[in-house]
């Protein structure tokens, strides 16, 4: 990068003094002052509605964050990445998740490779086994057709897969059952498989390197109670398939490299479920829907691509975040959206966000001296607002909140969605402008309990809505979060697609397991605490489950 780093540019400089001036500064005033605030701080595109009118912010803030963008390169960088220049730059690689939904006929040569060519050479033999599996013309090892799929991934192999088949279940081929296994506590892998019948059953490996710990020590036990029930290794072939890229390992596992769906290093986990990563959601949704999901990535990838900075959704939910963490402090955000589909999306974003931005150094190896991601979290509403939403209005500690809500249910019932909905535009409204003591007594408010009912508000909030959940829809939303993080990131001097961190819990745990499981004394070289704890696992486990435990 070749901008002076962060806290020495102009605007940095500018939005840290114009931010003090805002904390004293409170939304009723903003809202007061200007009439019409709701419908120009908002910006309509691609069928989604995003108002940002309850941020602390004014034409001045917006046009101080746009000269940051500039300032720090991020319309530069963003084309970098489209090009597919080496933007990961710790492990040399593209970064090129939007070569993922570019339509057929486009082209993206890197490295002497058309990467668009290949990434639809997958999707094509994706396609063709999906529909295998939907029409039941895929017979397992006994002549018996595919009735359930369960896939064996973790982190993004994982997140995404499970994220949109809850999103977009209301699309699903209602025959077909889906089960996701990620943990490595046994738990997860035999309750998903309990109630499964093995002649029905197909297994979904997904391992980049097909050497991910977690994940082959699921696979090996599903090959085991797969065998165990059909008797026959040979059933392997015809009930486990890969999205990998080492052929050597998916072959001696026993898959039929023919059924092995590739995907390629410039692919983050996070960043891949629209890849093969995404088997089971197109088998879950059909091909036609899985390419309407693509073609509502690759809308929003045009979006972020050809608009202004201020008109730009991605780069305004990446600044407005910047503004929030930097600029007046607010170290969380909350992701809650107003539709039970999406009760994995907070989730998902995540890992998204922190696994991308979650960094202590710039692009350049140097200590950053200035706060970066900040932590996502969530839940769907209304589940919400009675257990956490106290905190988030009456708490000490700022939450800025994205709501995000639907005008049509897929699931029209009674009144239930107009409830659903007032609650998005209720809660957006309470955060923002809060409740005075003035207020309370004019409305005859116990004195008693006057200063434990007042909520201050001013706390900010986005609201995104759109006509309905749908694969197109989900695809818009999922890339809009995406290319805001790199936004972020941009301006954080980061890099957003690297995910050291983490890499040393499991090199250590990799040390810790023979001395889990070694029936000889061993001699421990760890800290105190760590000795101490593997010790005493190690003599509960020796001694036998204590009947008292049960």
């Amino acid at each position: 990068m070749t901008s002076p780093p962060l806290t020495q540019r102009p605007a940095w400089n500018a939005l840290t003094a114009h931010g003090r001036a805002m904390k004293a500064c409170h939304l009723r005033e903003l809202f007061g002052e200007d009439p019409t605030r709701g419908l120009r701080f908002h910006v309509e595109a691609e069928g989604l509605y995003f108002d940002y009118s309850k941020n602390l912010i004014t034409d001045e803030t917006l046009g101080l964050l746009a000269q940051l963008a500039r300032e720090s390169e991020v319309e530069q960088r963003r084309d970098a990445m489209f090009a597919g220049q080496h933007l990961n730059e710790s492990e040399n690689r593209a970064v090129l998740h939007v070569a993922l939904r570019m339509p057929s006929y486009a082209s993206l040569v890197v490295d002497g490779v058309d990467v668009v060519a290949e990434v639809h050479r997958v999707l094509e033999r994706m396609a063709t086994f999906s529909d295998q599996i939907r029409s039941g013309a895929w017979r397992g090892h006994t002549n018996r057709p595919i009735r359930n799929v369960v896939n064996i991934g973790i982190g993004g192999s994982d997140l995404g897969p499970v994220m949109a088949y809850e999103a977009l279940r209301h699309y699903a081929q209602r025959d077909l059952t889906f089960r996701f296994v990620s943990n490595v506590d046994a738990t997860d892998f035999v309750e998903a498989v309990r109630d499964l019948d093995a002649q029905e059953t197909l297994f979904i490996i997904s391992s980049k390197t097909f050497g991910t710990l977690e994940t082959l020590t699921n696979a090996a036990s599903a090959r085991r109670w797969l065998i165990d029930q059909l008797g026959d290794e040979a059933a392997v072939a015809k009930h486990f398939v890969a999205v990998s890229t080492n052929a050597a390992k998916v072959a001696a596992f026993g898959i039929d490299v023919a059924n092995m769906f590739e995907f390629w290093d410039w692919v983050g986990g996070r960043y891949s479920m629209e890849s093969a990563i995404g088997l089971s959601t197109m088998i879950a949704i059909g091909p036609a829907l899985f390419f309407e999901m693509l073609a509502g990535f690759y809308a929003m990838d045009e979006h972020f691509v050809r608009t202004p900075i201020t008109e730009n959704l991605p780069m305004l939910l990446g600044l407005l975040a910047v503004w929030n963490r930097n600029f007046l402090g607010f170290p969380t955000v909350g992701v809650m959206p107003y539709d039970q589909y999406l009760h994995r999306l907070p989730a998902y974003l995540q890992q998204l966000t922190m696994e991308s931005n979650g960094k202590h150094v710039t692009l350049s190896g140097d200590r950053v001296n200035y706060e970066t991601g900040p932590i996502y979290w969530g839940e769907p509403g209304t589940n919400g607002q009675h257990s956490f939403y106290q905190l988030i209005h009456q708490g000490t500690t700022v939450v800025p909140v994205d709501f995000i809500g639907f005008v049509n249910s897929l699931n029209p019932l009674g009144d239930h969605h107009d409830i659903l909905m007032s609650n998005v535009f209720a809660q957006a409204q309470a955060l923002a402008f809060g409740k005075t003591e003035e207020e309370l007594r004019h409305e005859g408010a116990d004195e008693r309990a006057l200063k434990h009912r007042v909520m201050e508000g001013n706390r900010p909030s986005n609201v995104i809505l759109a006509n309905e959940l749908s694969p197109r829809l989900l695809g818009l939303l999922v890339a809009l979060y995406e290319h805001s993080v790199f936004v972020q990131g941009v301006i954080w001097d980061v890099d957003s697609f690297d995910q050291w961190g983490v890499e040393l819990g499991k090199q250590l745990a990799a040390g810790i397991i023979p001395e889990l499981t070694a029936t000889d004394p061993v001699e421990l070289a760890h800290d105190s605490s760590t000795n101490a704890l593997i010790s005493y696992y190690r003599s509960l486990k020796q001694n036998g489950r204590n009947d008292d435990d049960h």
